[in-house]
């Protein structure tokens, strides 16, 4: 595998981390499985596109993809909080919903941002000025995203509103016996949860330079794996150890994807990426369980 395939991947694996962190905060902390990000992910993508092709500021256009975002997953804890409908066929109408949102949004199944101004359009001229190429610049400043991001999910996790969110998820009735507003701290929850994504699809729409409305497909499932996968390797005893292990998870799951695709010893294609990523989501699954009966 080329030095650019390489960094590629650590790339895509640096904005997946973003989808991991969101769906630890809604599938692990909150224990709500969440369908949304198949759908809020191109709604990042496709609001800060919209924005960005209008003229607007592409730190306006980011932010308003995130405020994006959070509504699509209030909207989902909105569901399941007050119509009492169960939380996974809540994300899934969201979800549903989300795809003819993000038409509306577009105007047609796709925009193209080639010649656009985006936030890594500085990042680009700084790295020229350097004489650092932009498959290198691009993974450094995604690295700072995620750096940032991590940080303050883990402050928020740790305070005392994290608090009652993670209690809420372990033991709703215990938690509302403590005067936990539960409710409220499920919708905080969603509307984090998919801001990060948002964020995740806004960036990778700039940095691949077009927002479509199928780009979405599979994210959820990238997510779990990297969840998964990250915890298999690193055991999430902390906040710090999740979060960490979400990062990890997402980056090498991308890599062990391009070395897949990138043996020709296995013969893979790119039409072969669904059953690679099935195959590392099972040994993400049941490498844990292996780990456990050895140890005993």
């Amino acid at each position: 595998m080329s030095m650019i395939a390489f960094l590629g991947a650590i790339e895509s694996g640096l904005l997946y981390a973003l989808v991991a962190l969101g769906i630890y905060l809604s599938f692990r902390v909150l224990e709500f499985p969440d369908l949304t990000v198949d759908g809020s992910f191109p709604l990042g993508a496709a609001v800060s596109a919209t924005f960005i092709v209008s003229g607007w500021n592409p730190w306006l256009a980011t932010a308003f993809a995130m405020i994006a975002g959070a509504c699509a997953g209030m909207v989902t804890g909105w569901l399941n909080v007050q119509l009492k409908i169960l939380h996974l066929l809540a994300s899934i109408l969201t979800m549903i919903a989300l795809y003819s949102i993000n038409l509306r949004i577009m105007g047609r199944p796709n925009i193209a941002l080639l010649g656009e101004t985006t936030l890594l359009t500085p990042v680009e001229k700084a790295g020229d000025g350097w004489g650092i190429p932009f498959y290198i610049s691009t993974p450094l400043a995604f690295v700072v995203v995620v750096i940032v991001c991590s940080v303050l999910l883990i402050r928020f996790l740790n305070s005392e509103t994290g608090l009652a969110m993670r209690a809420t998820g372990a033991n709703p009735r215990m938690a509302r016996a403590q005067g936990v507003k539960t409710g409220w701290m499920i919708l905080t929850g969603m509307a984090l949860s998919n801001a990060l994504v948002a964020l995740a699809g806004s960036l990778f729409a700039q940095s691949q330079g077009s927002a479509d409305v199928t780009m979405g497909v599979g994210v959820i499932v990238i997510g779990l794996a990297s969840v998964i996968g990250g915890e298999a390797l690193i055991s999430p005893t902390s906040v710090l150890k999740a979060v960490l292990a979400c990062i990890a998870g997402a980056i090498l799951y991308r890599l062990a994807i391009a070395f897949a695709l990138n043996l020709d010893v296995l013969g893979l294609k790119a039409q072969d990426l669904n059953l690679v990523t099935s195959i590392l989501v099972m040994i993400a699954i049941v490498l844990p369980r292996y780990r456990f009966r050895k140890s005993r």
